[in-house]
């Protein structure tokens, strides 16, 4: 486990500079305000030194890893928007975005140090979810391309459901370590798969199917699968019973059956996944057929950045950024992005089996899946590996609640491997990691 990541930390840096400096001398992009810049890396830069000084045992190499990710978006996004009408100041918003999502990220470092006090609370967080999740169906939710996922609060519009996985992981992380010996042993059966005592399993399925039926509502197909196969994956570490991930598949393709005979929004999404081109200039299909154009076009080594053509695709600068990033950076560039997520990942399952307490370990893993997940849904639905489903690249799309919610899920993961790395006690017990 890394203790130190200084020299990441300054290369992501470096990186994110050289993205602005090509943009503004080579294409000629309107310099942005110094203070765009500054901003941006002192708030990364006093995040890390406070961990290193707060958390001194804890993986810093992941603070390294989001600063590259949200770098490479910033560039993305300035390069995407700065010269059209409208969104020109996209890219000083999200700015803000990522100082907000900082500086939740240094309070959790502060404050929750003894981060075992949420699992106290975990019903309230299970409560708290749900009503996130049926925040968006009171007169202050409005719609989006067909989903109905945002509310207004005052000037700021904010995406509950980001804000809600993060409550159920903590839910089903101190649930499944309390119950997770009856939970492991059986008492009936469901289409001949064991199950445990209805008392045990129940708040586990309550809280599933709850969140499931509140999504599908609100035609959130990205977050409906996000937050079936989190939890199905931690009910897998907490048990070790395979018997529950089948069971989990056999629900999901009955529900996806269901959903595509009877929501017309899921047609149109398997319709653009199954053979766009006849649809290419429509709605339900254009997104897709421009993704695939650009990262075609981008090949091996990408048009270089700000020659490709992907201001083509509607709203690229959050669902599709990843089709940007393969376009003008090729297949090389796209690589070292998904590498990047690849590292945190790792790094998050390695803080996930150095945890001491099955509460910590579950709420590792949960957090990591989250992450991986979500990087899988999004890449596959913009490469047409998967129905696309509308979720946002970690750390790297625009968005507010994205941008917040992660750093919110870093926090804990740093303050989880604190306390891991301590237990441990020297250098010698990560080598190797």
């Amino acid at each position: 486990m890394a203790r130190r990541a200084t020299i990441p930390l300054i290369l992501a840096l470096l990186i994110t500079a050289l993205g602005f400096a090509t943009l503004i001398v080579v294409r000629g992009a309107t310099s942005p305000p110094l203070i765009y810049g500054a901003s941006y890396a002192g708030m990364l830069i006093i995040v890390y030194i406070v961990t290193r000084v707060w958390l001194p045992h804890a993986d810093a190499l992941l603070l390294a890893v989001v600063a590259l990710l949200t770098g490479i978006g910033l560039v993305m996004i300035f390069r995407l928007t700065y010269d059209v009408k409208g969104i020109e100041n996209l890219a000083t918003t999200q700015v803000l975005w990522i100082l907000i999502g900082s500086a939740v990220l240094l309070f959790i470092v502060l404050f929750f140090r003894n981060y075992e006090r949420l699992f106290d609370y975990k019903y309230l967080f299970a409560l708290a979810a749900i009503v996130f999740m049926a925040s968006v169906a009171t007169p202050l939710g409005y719609e989006v391309n067909g989903a109905k996922l945002w509310l207004h609060l005052g000037p700021v519009s904010i995406q509950p459901s980001e804000f809600a996985r993060i409550a159920l992981v903590i839910f089903y992380a101190g649930y499944l370590a309390d119950k997770r010996e009856v939970m492991a042993a059986t008492s009936r059966s469901f289409l001949g798969i064991q199950l445990p005592a209805l008392k045990y399993f129940g708040p586990v399925a309550a809280v599933w199917v709850a969140s499931l039926v509140l999504l599908v509502l609100e035609n959130d197909l990205g977050d409906s699968l996000l937050f079936f196969a989190v939890p199905l994956l931690m009910l897998y570490v907490a048990t070790g019973r395979a018997a529950y991930v089948i069971l989990g598949v056999i629900l999901f393709a009955i529900g996806a059956l269901a959903a595509y005979n009877f929501v017309g929004h899921v047609q149109l999404r398997v319709e653009a996944w199954l053979n766009p081109w006849p649809h290419a200039q429509q709605q339900c299909c254009y997104q897709v057929v421009q993704s695939l154009f650009n990262i075609a076009d981008g090949g091996i080594t990408g048009t270089g950045l700000g020659a490709g053509f992907s201001q083509t695709i509607p709203e690229v600068q959050t669902d599709f950024i990843f089709a940007s990033v393969a376009s003008e950076f090729g297949l090389l560039g796209a690589t070292v992005v998904l590498l990047a997520f690849l590292v945190f990942v790792y790094r998050g399952i390695k803080i996930s089996m150095l945890a001491q307490d099955p509460a910590s370990k579950l709420l590792a893993f949960g957090v990591t899946a989250m992450f991986a997940i979500q990087t899988l849904i999004i890449v596959g639905g913009v490469t047409k590996a998967i129905p696309l489903t509308g979720v946002t690249l970690p750390f790297v799309s625009y968005g507010g609640s994205s941008v917040v919610g992660s750093f919110v899920l870093t926090g804990l993961l740093l303050v989880i491997s604190e306390k891991a790395g301590k237990a441990f006690g020297s250098e010698s017990a990560y080598k190797g990691a």
